[in-house]
């Protein structure tokens, strides 16, 4: 089954891939390995803004962390031309605003780890990072990055 398919079965519909708010790209490939930029959440097309710990609770945490994720498939979508070229996800870094005594950012980054293996089983396991910050770009609850193996 494609991933294209297998996104249709989840019901998934993947946004447009945003374009950069600075002066990067949104992603490179070197080699085998796509590394994409900070992916920031946008929910019904509105940017997830606020603080996890205070004005943010931990299932609106999560889902911008998922929509992240989404927003990371578009943009190997546009780069890749199709998600079938994904061999592997090889890593996420998920970035929590949050406040110093907020300690589930694990929990928030699940919002995308938990996405890559419904779309790709085995091979969207993955080794993460989950981090706390004070504060994002744009003000953004939570941004997502990624390293993924393609196939060339």
């Amino acid at each position: 089954m494609s991933i294209e398919a297998r996104l249709a079965e989840l019901g998934i519909v993947l946004p447009a891939a945003a374009a950069p708010v600075a002066a990067y790209v949104p992603v490179v490939v070197a080699g085998n390995i796509a590394h994409v930029s900070g992916q920031l959440p946008f929910i019904d097309g509105q940017l997830v803004t606020g603080r996890l710990g205070d004005d943010l609770g931990l299932e609106r945490g999560t889902a911008a962390a998922r929509a992240c994720g989404l927003m990371i498939l578009a943009q190997l979508t546009a780069a890749l031309g199709s998600l079938d070229r994904v061999e592997r996800i090889v890593k996420l870094g998920a970035f929590v605003n949050s406040t110093h005594d907020f300690t589930d950012q694990p929990k928030v980054a699940n919002g995308a780890s938990e996405l890559m293996a419904e779309v790709f089983g085995v091979a969207g396991r993955h080794a993460r990072s989950a981090v706390g910050v004070p504060v994002l770009p744009l003000g953004a609850a939570v941004e997502v990055d990624a390293v993924v193996a393609v196939k060339t």
